[in-house]
């Protein structure tokens, strides 16, 4: 007899319609385009699975595109790269596969792989995910989003991140990571990143305070989220944690 992956939980949080609370939109080719955030899916996974209950691993990863390119109005030399990455996702018995890619825009072209790079594995892992049902983003595929949760129809949020630095869509802006976060987000990533195991919060916290020049005698980093830039870094950083785990 066959043993049950899944309990009947996870079966009821798997089959559970989606909370448009945690769907980002962005403005893409003229179009509104809703999606999970990196971050957003591993703390569905670890919320749904455990923290010991699935597992991440890049398969394939390549480099399909590099050039040099103008950046921005004032026309700065600087490099487009883009990757390509397959990941698999296991959970007990239980494996899929996505496919992703990431775009990287920048004067160096060491920052310019690194961004397609991570940025093409997030969204491998997301796809994967998103095979296992509506609180990874399957719900969005339905242009109806008959399963997303609200009495409201999605709009473009004037907090939604802005693309990472890869994204073609947009040229990078450093100003747009000085934009505030809405206190949902904040409450969102906060959740998220006090369940992760004491180590790896201690890490976090001790490369949070370099990355931002936090002061050794402020008692604590809470307070501190508050900019998207705060926000892209910790996706980056819980995907990274993930992959290493």
């Amino acid at each position: 007899m066959t043993t049950a992956v899944f309990s009947p939980e996870q079966i009821a949080a798997l089959s559970a319609p989606l909370d448009r609370a945690k769907v980002q939109t962005r403005s893409q080719a003229g179009r509104s385009l809703a999606y999970l955030e990196g971050w957003q899916a591993i703390a569905e996974a670890n919320r749904i699975f455990g923290f010991d209950g699935w597992q991440r691993e890049t398969i394939a990863v390549q480099c399909v595109a590099e050039r040099e390119r103008t950046l921005g109005s004032s026309n700065r030399a600087g490099w487009g790269v883009t990757y390509t990455a397959r990941v698999r996702i296991s959970v007990g018995e239980v494996i899929r596969e996505g496919s992703g890619a990431g775009h990287g825009i920048d004067v160096d072209l060491g920052q310019a792989h690194e961004s397609a790079l991570k940025e093409a594995e997030t969204d491998a892992m997301k796809r994967a995910l998103m095979t296992f049902g509506n609180p990874f983003g399957l719900a969005l595929y339905d242009k109806q989003q008959r399963e997303v949760t609200s009495s409201t129809p999605p709009a473009a949020s004037r907090h939604a991140p802005a693309p990472q630095r890869g994204n073609t869509s947009a040229e990078p802006d450093a100003e747009q990571g000085l934009d505030p976060l809405d206190p949902a987000t904040i409450q969102q990533i906060l959740a998220t990143v006090r369940g992760l195991p004491r180590p790896a919060l201690e890490g976090f916290s001790k490369a949070f305070r370099k990355r931002f020049q936090i002061p050794a005698d402020a008692p604590s980093i809470a307070d501190r989220i508050c900019q998207r830039r705060h926000h892209d870094w910790i996706e980056t950083f819980l995907v990274q944690h993930q992959a290493a785990a």
